[in-house]
This record gives C-alpha cells, structure tokens and sequence, in this order.
C-alpha cells in the first residue's frame, strides 16, 4: 500500500482520532509522543487502544510510541491490550539498537507489526543507513524540525540547513528498500506552500510526506499520485524498452531523448505507483 500521505492525531483526543481515520491519508498515526503533555499520556494510551478496537478504516492505522527509554514499553503494554495497529513509529530514533528494541517489545507482546522509523536528530541521520538496513524498520521518515532544533539552526523557508540530512536520509532508504517519508510542512494554511514542498519532494524521490492537519492530505496525496502526462511518458518507456529487448537493443530512443536501464526504472516505478 502506497504512503503518500501520513497524517499525525494527538493521542488523546478521540474524536481527532476518528477523523484522521476517515480523512483519506494513506497512514493515520496516532501520536502517543509530541502531541500529548506528560500527564495526559496514560489517557492517551487508553484512548489509543479503544480507538483502534473500534474503528473501521481502510488506511495503515500506526501508532507513534514515546522514546525506548522513555515511556515506549508502557504505551505498547496499554495499546496492544486491545489489538494491534497496523504498524508502530519509533520516534528520534538515534540508532539501529533502538528499532531492535521496539521490534523486541513488540514480540514480547506477541505483536507481529513493522516498524516505521523517525530519524530526527544528528545522531539519527549519521546512523540512518543502519536504521534503514534493520530488519524491522518499513520505512524511513526525516523530520526537520526537531532535528533542526538539535542542530541549533534556524530554519529557512529554502530548508539549505537540513538539506544534506534530507538527502541523506532519502539514501539510505533507497539502499535499504524501504519506504522514505519527507518532513511535514508547518503552515498548515499555506496551501500553495505545501503543494510545492510536496512536488519538491517526489521529485527527491520521496514516497510521500507527513501531514499535521487533515486538510493537507488531498494536496500531499495529490503531489505523490502521477498525474496522466507523467503515466503516459511511462508506458511509452515500457512499450519502446520491449520493443528493444526484442531487438536486444540497450538503449533507445522515446520523444528524442536516449533512454536506458535508469529511465526504465523511473517509468516501472511511476506505473507501480499509479496503480496502487
């Protein structure tokens, strides 16, 4: 299933939560960490479990827990008591150990789920090869605005101050195989702002984006789904690289432009997404 878009509902509201579910995200997370105050956390954990035993979606229900060392043992113990999400977040993730240990807890608890791994720190992203690599990490997801905090910069509206770790983390996806998730974009208003940030994101290479509010979903959706000049271009690949197989013929020419192995990659992508 594609994760275009991936939608964070504070933990403790579950009528945030029943609408994120119904909000055509293609991942709704549940956040049990940034968007609950420490003493709401065992409220949220309940409100978590009863939500997910209850709801009906056809998105990937997945449940962002607190740190390994920080509370990510309670949340699953509460959370899993009532049934299993489709997937987990593991937060500022420094390190593959730490994937490890949440894929550990949740075996402990009988729980067979992947692991979506954030990596939102200095320490995240120089290990973010390894993060990726682990055998229970599905995902990758760079967050800016955390790890720029951990820097000490000043975010820009160009972003030249996480561009490397942007890229960085994007790599280290791909070398793994697993899915890479941008960083959200803030100004949940700011329409226009999102969809470029979106678009400038595929064009990274990125699978999708998250998203904090319901109303940036139809636009980050709508950035990562090929469009019809994009699935047209694709199917001419395809048809003209048959053609030349049979020909056994490497390279070859479409609309003028010499096409080869890397392109034909491109356009098998784009019809695999277009499909989904």
């Amino acid at each position: 299933m594609a994760r275009r878009s991936v939608l964070f509902a504070p933990g403790d509201q579950p009528e945030k939560l029943r609408k994120a579910a119904d909000s055509g995200a293609d991942v709704v997370v549940f956040d049990l960490e940034d968007a609950v105050v420490p003493d709401r956390k065992q409220a949220a954990r309940e409100a978590v479990r009863d939500v997910l035993a209850t709801v009906e979606s056809t998105c990937e229900l997945c449940v962002r827990v607190n740190p390994v060392d920080d509370g990510a043992a309670r949340d699953l113990s509460v959370v899993l008591s009532g049934g299993e999400p489709d997937s987990v977040m593991a937060p500022k993730v420094p390190d593959a150990d730490a994937v490890e240990t949440v894929a550990g807890m949740l075996a402990e608890r009988d729980a067979s789920v992947p692991v979506l791994a954030l990596v939102e720190s200095a320490a995240g992203v120089l290990h973010a090869e390894a993060i990726a690599a682990a055998d229970a990490t599905d995902a990758l997801l760079f967050g800016a605005e955390d790890l720029a905090g951990d820097l000490g910069a000043t975010r820009t509206e160009s972003g030249r101050e996480v561009a490397h770790a942007r890229q960085h983390a994007l790599l280290a996806a791909r070398a793994a195989g697993v899915d890479a998730i941008d960083t959200h974009y803030p100004a949940y208003e700011d329409e226009a702002g999102l969809r470029e940030a979106a678009t400038e994101a595929r064009r990274l290479g990125y699978d999708g984006k998250m998203a904090i509010h319901p109303a940036q979903v139809p636009v980050v959706n709508a950035a990562f789904t090929p469009d019809d000049e994009a699935i047209a271009w694709a199917r001419r690949i395809i048809e003209a690289s048959e053609a030349a197989d049979e020909r056994a013929r490497g390279v070859f020419v479409v609309d003028g432009e010499m096409i080869d192995a890397p392109q034909v990659r491109q356009a098998e992508r784009i019809l695999a997404r277009a499909a989904e």
